[in-house]
């Protein structure tokens, strides 16, 4: 018997059964995946759309920075916590108000962001999936290493309601960091931003649409593109 995986082709996502897909999809659809060999991939990837909720994880990195060296406190973690976990927008904007625009805007740099523009109304600022999907990759370098475990247990705990998308397909024994934004159940947009790791293998993904007939088709779309890219990656989601 040949051992598992012997001799099998390295892993890499289908982004031909994912484009042909998203061309199928009403809205505008954008994403990029980092595979575990460090290997970027793209559609539409340089698209630009108001960042939404996922710009809730720079101002979790950014807040963390701003507290190297020093331990959070109770009131720094009642704010981050419903932040990320159930998405409070209030919880959020007071984050943005404490660690301010440029310490925001430094992390962008940090983070070799090239399309990233901020904006007061902190849930218009642009991104796109090429700035997410690599920000995702390398999250834990740009967070101290004293508050790391604390970042990854936020974002491997979202809540189940926001939990779709890519959260219903990843396949078992890989573990996920995820933060989705969407416009307040309109469609306007729907994105998720994820980071799924097995031991030391990591996948990045962002996945960005616009213009969705209303929420529900567009957590649909994600889902189909996630189960698109990740296929072969694994066994079905347990």
């Amino acid at each position: 018997m040949v051992p598992a995986g012997a001799g099998a082709q390295p892993w890499h996502p289908d982004m031909r059964a994912a484009r042909r897909y998203a061309r199928q999809r009403q809205g505008d659809v954008a994403f990029a995946v980092i595979d575990q060999r460090g290997r970027f991939y793209g559609y539409r990837a340089a698209t630009t759309a108001p960042a939404a909720s996922v710009f809730k994880v720079m101002l979790l990195a950014s807040f963390l920075r701003m507290r190297d060296g020093r331990r959070l406190s109770q009131g720094d973690r009642a704010l981050l916590a419903p932040m990320i976990r159930v998405s409070d927008s209030v919880a959020a904007t007071t984050v943005r108000d404490m660690v301010g625009r440029r310490r925001i805007e430094r992390l962008a740099r940090v983070a070799g962001m090239r399309d990233f523009e901020y904006r007061w109304v902190w849930g218009e600022s642009r991104t796109s999936p090429r700035d997410q999907v690599r920000f995702m990759d390398h999250l834990m370098s740009f967070i101290p290493k004293d508050h790391r475990a604390y970042a990854r247990y936020l974002l491997s705990h979202v809540i189940r309601a926001q939990r779709w998308g890519i959260g219903r397909v990843v396949p078992c024994g890989w573990k996920l960091y995820l933060k989705g934004g969407w416009g307040s159940g309109s469609g306007r947009v729907d994105h998720q931003v994820a980071l799924l790791r097995r031991g030391p293998r990591r996948i990045a993904l962002a996945l960005f649409t616009q213009f969705d007939p209303d929420h529900a088709y567009g957590k649909q779309t994600l889902r189909g593109l996630a189960r698109r890219l990740l296929r072969g990656l694994g066994q079905p989601p347990c």
